[in-house]
């Protein structure tokens, strides 16, 4: 019996210390947070490379891929190893107006498909100092759209170029946000370089 009183005993002694112990301080939640991501300074240099029909600055960050040349289409990849991330170009040698008029129906119609996930558009257009190039530029928002930027430009004569943001990860931009903006902020400062030759 006594062995059974000291055993309650030191227990009873035990809990009421672990209580005592642990109760001490405020405890105060911790907001729900995204790891921190720093990004390099932005530098760029002139693409003038593979004999493509034009020119631009990109990021010295990015790489750059032929990956398909046909007699009037061209496709290259701008690759950001670090990010996972792709920008997808295609070039086309426009055959008239109504070939131009396909192209940005069909740029239309491949940014639309993001419209279901999206919570906002930010369109912007753009023309050189020069009037050779003509440009629109997507800003697409939401959590769980695939492409963020997409993009077209051209001389409405004879070039076209379209082009598409993607990484290969799961969409979730909120945490992406400072991946996005970087790479969102090359993309307008291509456009904003690209000369036809």
């Amino acid at each position: 019996m006594k062995k059974t009183n000291y055993c309650i005993l030191i227990i009873s002694f035990l809990g009421m210390f672990v209580m005592v112990s642990c109760g001490e301080g405020d405890y105060t939640p911790k907001p729900q947070a995204y790891l921190r991501i720093d990004m390099p300074d932005h530098d760029y240099a002139l693409c003038d490379t593979m004999g493509l029909p034009f020119t631009f600055e990109k990021s010295t960050l990015a790489g750059i891929t032929l990956k398909k040349r046909t007699s009037g289409e061209t496709w290259v990849d701008l690759n950001y190893p670090q990010w996972q991330g792709v920008v997808f170009l295609t070039y086309r040698r426009l055959r008239g107006a109504a070939d131009l008029r396909g192209q940005t129906d069909t740029s239309m119609r491949l940014m639309e498909s993001h419209h279901q996930l999206a919570t906002g558009v930010d369109e912007h257009l753009y023309v050189s100092d020069d009037g050779a190039v003509h440009a629109v530029t997507w800003h697409i928002k939401g959590r769980q759209v695939a492409s963020t930027y997409q993009f077209y430009a051209t001389d409405s004569l004879h070039h076209f170029l379209r082009g598409a943001l993607y990484l290969d990860r799961s969409p979730n931009n909120d945490s992406l946000s400072p991946v996005l903006n970087y790479l969102q902020a090359d993309l307008d400062h291509l456009v904003e370089t690209l000369r036809w030759r």
